[in-house]
């Protein structure tokens, strides 16, 4: 006696199934938010605001911490260690406000504000 040979999978159900799957990988793509032709996305704007920043101030960005889409290109708060201390949390820090244009190129900056690291925000 010979055995049954196993059923093999039809091509018509695989090839529905990937017809399923471009259509949806189409529809994620009309779905996604578009930018205009040139523009950088929000981790290339900010990389290049911590890293343009740096060569002008000639210290390391310690983070970002906002990051925003504008009109012109982008907007981002940079913070920076000023000056160094034992303990760390006495350390001076500084946030910089760095405008960044479509394609991601340092417009302007400025300090808006010193402060301790270890200081905690209060509410007003």
């Amino acid at each position: 006696m010979a055995a049954a040979e196993p059923a093999r999978p039809r091509r018509a159900a695989s090839r529905a199934v990937g017809e399923g799957e471009e259509q949806a990988r189409e529809r994620a793509r009309r779905a996604a938010p578009r930018r205009r032709a040139g523009q950088a996305g929000a981790a290339t704007a900010m990389r290049a605001a911590a890293q343009q920043l740096a060569e002008l101030l000639g210290r390391l960005p310690d983070s970002v911490s906002s990051l925003k889409p504008t009109e012109d290109g982008w907007e981002a708060q940079v913070e920076v260690v000023e000056l160094e201390r034992i303990p760390d949390t006495t350390s001076v820090m500084a946030s910089y406000r760095v405008a960044l244009d479509e394609d991601g190129e340092l417009i302007s900056y400025e300090r808006t504000r010193r402060y301790t690291r270890g200081m905690i925000d209060r509410p007003t």
